[in-house]
């Protein structure tokens, strides 16, 4: 089936980014000069979205008012000339359709995938999307996600290789390579040691799930922690002789749930920015070394 909806969940605290975050969703936290999540929508988009469904919590009303309309801000605008600025804001609430629904309680990103079945067809696919990574490319991280996907017709994880000593921050895959990018995944281990993982290569927040996932997920039973995640419906699936793929995407990776991360995305998209690059790399060629 064709892939027209996505899930991106946004429920979480943001504690990493406090103070900043304590009032504003960490979400909203801008890169030059667009939240962290319109890159990770604007991606969605590019890659064929129609619909996407937000997992909200309490306290991250600024997500859904930034893809709404607002009239009195387009108005003033207008009536200033200012018809750059009312072009970037009225396309906005056009990129898609979009709908929000609570995650009653932080129960995993398991849990968020679930509260989102509602506005689902059960036997379709989903992308989900998570809000802390912005992925820069060519082709859209997503797109080559979906293309692993109408080939093979199963689930598909995003890959990246880190250094061996940053694994034990993730879920590690094992597998065949089959091509240049893609993978066929034989294991699925979550934030294992160092000294056990299988590969460098991890699994970051783009997904495209099939429906036997949300079956799974149903019967999964909360972790130690309380929570469901996806970590373990993937674990499950494996153990039961199913398929997943991986994608070894090409794009350029920003982790913008990590607080260096964020920064080397503030620098690397400033300078790519046409209205702060060319100033940004003259302040780099007076900084002294430090």
């Amino acid at each position: 089936m064709t892939i027209r909806k996505a899930i991106i969940p946004v429920a979480g605290m943001g504690t990493r980014f406090l103070p900043a975050a304590k009032a504003q969703p960490k979400e909203m936290l801008p890169v030059v000069d667009k939240p962290i999540i319109q890159y990770i929508v604007e991606e969605a988009v590019q890659s064929g979205i129609e619909e996407i469904i937000f997992v909200t919590a309490i306290g991250k009303h600024a997500i859904e008012n930034h893809f709404d309309r607002n009239f009195e801000l387009e108005y003033r605008l207008e009536q200033k000339g200012k018809l750059k600025e009312l072009k970037a804001i009225s396309e906005i609430g056009r990129l898609a359709k979009f709908a929000f629904v609570r995650q009653s309680k932080p129960l995993g990103d398991g849990h968020a995938v679930l509260s989102a079945l509602p506005f689902l067809d059960l036997h379709e696919p989903v992308a989900v999307l998570f809000g802390d990574d912005i992925i820069e490319g060519k082709t859209p991280a997503l797109k080559q996600l979906i293309d692993v996907y109408n080939k093979y017709g199963d689930s598909v994880l995003a890959l990246q290789k880190v250094p061996k000593n940053m694994v034990n921050q993730f879920g590690v895959v094992d597998g065949k390579k089959l091509s240049k990018t893609t993978w066929e995944i034989r294991g699925f281990v979550e934030k294992p040691d160092i000294k056990e993982a299988p590969s460098d290569l991890i699994a970051i927040g783009r997904y495209i799930l099939t429906p036997n996932i949300y079956t799974l997920l149903e019967k999964q039973k909360p972790g130690k922690d309380g929570e469901i995640r996806l970590a373990n419906a993937f674990e499950t699936l494996l153990k039961n002789n199913g398929v997943l793929y991986g994608c070894h995407f090409e794009g350029t990776w920003h982790n913008c749930g990590d607080k260096f991360g964020f920064v080397k995305a503030q620098i690397e998209l400033g300078l790519k920015h046409p209205d702060v690059g060319p100033a940004l790399k003259k302040y780099f060629k007076t900084m002294k070394p430090l």
